[in-house]
């Protein structure tokens, strides 16, 4: 297990026969910066099963689509800029629903701010400068 945790990892020759790929390989995208896995306290390189969705993500890239390395780093850091702006996104949502919620829970008290601006306009019967007006 990595480092006292206890989540699975599986080392780099499991990793390599299950993925039909050579041990360098792995070692290549670990220099290349697209893998990051684990150590042991020898030293061993551990794959979570987050590393293995990362493995899968670069060799769908590779073999599938024809992306060499430089492009997988560009497609893997975009991937994660924007799950991050997905977050982001997904909190101030939530705090604009509490915003939203606090106001709805107090009737009684008037807004001091709003999100929507409220235009009252006057029916044609207050206007009376119309064809109705009479």
């Amino acid at each position: 297990m990595a480092k006292g945790k206890s989540r699975a990892a599986y080392m780099i020759s499991a990793v390599a026969d299950q993925y039909g790929i050579h041990p360098q390989t792995l070692r290549l995208y670990e220099r290349e910066g697209l893998l990051r896995p684990s150590r042991s306290e020898g030293n061993t390189r551990l794959y979570t099963k987050e590393d293995l969705e990362r493995l899968e993500v670069i060799l769908q890239l590779t073999r599938e689509l024809g992306v060499n390395l430089a492009g997988v780093e560009i497609i893997l850091n975009m991937r994660e800029k924007m799950e991050a702006m997905q977050q982001q996104m997904e909190e101030f949502i939530r705090m604009l629903n509490s915003e939203l919620a606090s106001r709805r829970a107090a009737p009684g008290d008037a807004p001091r701010h709003s999100l929507v601006r409220v235009i009252q306009v006057p029916s044609r019967k207050m206007r009376g400068n119309g064809p109705e007006a009479g």
